[in-house]
């Protein structure tokens, strides 16, 4: 590994004129590589905003752990002082949380991945900036001009697949009052609960089903992350960390209503009882204190700091409640000592979190691998941003098994019913994708 510490990168910067068309371009053009991993926010622009889209593909160096990760994880990124692209696995709390899944994960991330990539491509505005180990930037902006821009798009016929629940709706209803009597008892204030969906021998083509699912659901952190047969086709609208400099952000979502695009003056009502809804407010601001407390492990004192409490937003299909929490990083605190402290994050375990994650083992009927884990990117000068892993579908293009999974935070005053409906109005952007209907 330490061999590729000092790699030299050739730089250039180009314009671009029709910039959806050379993003298509970017995308075809990094799935040839047996390793991409594709960033996109669909030019979504907010104060915390990085880039339209950033790119990593092929590897000089990689690590690949699902033992002893953080301390693998930690000599990794001491070692490399370069671009590094990759993933945690949910599966990583058996050492953030001392609690390891019983159920199985069919899909078959490794808890920790991270790549050191040949080439980095970034896209901001008109302009795309190259970074190269391998080769001249001259070369490779030639190859993703002749790469087809129109490959696969909507024209593609996307099969309907015989996708099933792991669980019926009479389980999951059981299951929410279980976790309710849980609630009651004291043992936790609430409590993220995920359901799986699934389809055997499914036969797919990743990269235009991925097209397929940002068309229908562009949110601002979508990413399209490919591990030799393993694929992950993420629409997320969530951010786990953000590290720029000393400054450490975390953006959970708590609180989802469906829109009526249909009805302006409907939507707007839909957006405002979000904001005033009781429910999603307590949801959210525990997870905020949770977050708070994580960051309070690594931030300096007095520094952390709620700057934006019941923010709504709207994507296609929902409105969401997100708040962000920041503070300010103490002296000499490493990437895994921050992941150490947060992860797995809030919004998808609830609280007190080592209770929860327990719990969450207990009921769940599928290990949740990838899913609410996070995927992004580390800066040679070691800032980062990642997001949550959710609305994504999950694929093993060896075994054709295909997964996807949706959840919601469970309190004492969840009503089971709404619960399940929540969920299947989270899952709604995937059915489209694929034809499919869960009843």
């Amino acid at each position: 590994m330490a061999s590729y510490n000092n790699v030299q990168r050739t730089t250039a910067t180009y314009s671009v004129e029709n910039i959806k068309g050379f993003k298509q371009q970017m995308l075809n053009w990094a799935n040839r590589f047996n390793i991409c991993c594709f960033l996109d926010s669909h030019q979504y622009k907010n104060a915390h905003s990085s880039f339209e889209c950033l790119v990593g593909v092929g590897a000089l160096s990689f690590i690949n752990a699902s033992e002893k990760a953080l301390t693998k994880l930690e000599t990794y990124t001491s070692l490399i002082n370069d671009w590094l692209f990759g993933h945690l696995s949910y599966e990583l709390k058996k050492e953030t949380e001392a609690t390891a899944s019983h159920q199985p994960d069919n899909i078959g991330f490794p808890s920790v991945y991270f790549f050191q990539p040949e080439i980095v491509i970034e896209l901001n505005g008109d302009t795309v900036t190259i970074h190269s180990a391998t080769r001249q930037p001259s070369v490779i902006i030639e190859e993703l001009y002749a790469a087809d821009s129109e490959a696969g798009n909507m024209g593609y016929n996307q099969p309907v697949l015989n996708i099933q629940p792991r669980i019926s709706k009479e389980q999951y209803i059981n299951t929410i009052n279980a976790i309710r009597s849980n609630i009651l008892r004291g043992d936790c204030y609430e409590l993220n609960f995920c359901q799986e969906f699934f389809s055997e021998e499914a036969l797919i083509d990743p990269l235009n089903t991925y097209r397929r699912l940002t068309t229908i659901s562009p949110n601002p952190f979508a990413g399209y992350y490919k591990l030799s047969d393993k694929y992950l086709l993420c629409a997320s609208p969530e951010r786990y960390l953000k590290k720029t400099g000393s400054l450490i952000i975390s953006q959970p979502i708590k609180g989802t209503l469906k829109r009526d695009t249909e009805n302006l003056l409907h939507d707007i009502e839909l957006k405002n009882a979000l904001y005033n809804s009781g429910k999603d407010r307590s949801e959210n601001v525990m997870v905020v204190d949770l977050v708070r407390n994580d960051l309070s492990r690594i931030c300096e004192e007095g520094t952390v700091k709620v700057s934006e409490l019941y923010g709504i937003y709207s994507f296609p299909q929902v409105h969401q409640m997100i708040s962000t929490i920041e503070g300010t990083l103490r002296a000499n605190v490493s990437f895994t000592d921050i992941i150490k402290a947060s992860f797995p994050m809030g919004s998808m375990t609830g609280a007190p979190k080592r209770n929860v994650v327990q719990l969450i083992d207990r009921y769940e009927q599928s290990g949740r691998g990838i899913f609410s884990g996070a995927l992004g990117y580390i800066t040679p000068g070691k800032d980062f941003d990642f997001n949550v892993v959710i609305r994504s579908i999950m694929y093993n293009s060896t075994s054709k098994f295909l997964s996807y999974q949706v959840g919601g935070g469970i309190t004492f005053y969840s009503d089971a019913e709404k619960e399940y409906e929540e969920c299947l109005l989270k899952a709604s952007a995937i059915e489209q994708v694929f034809g499919s209907a869960i009843s």
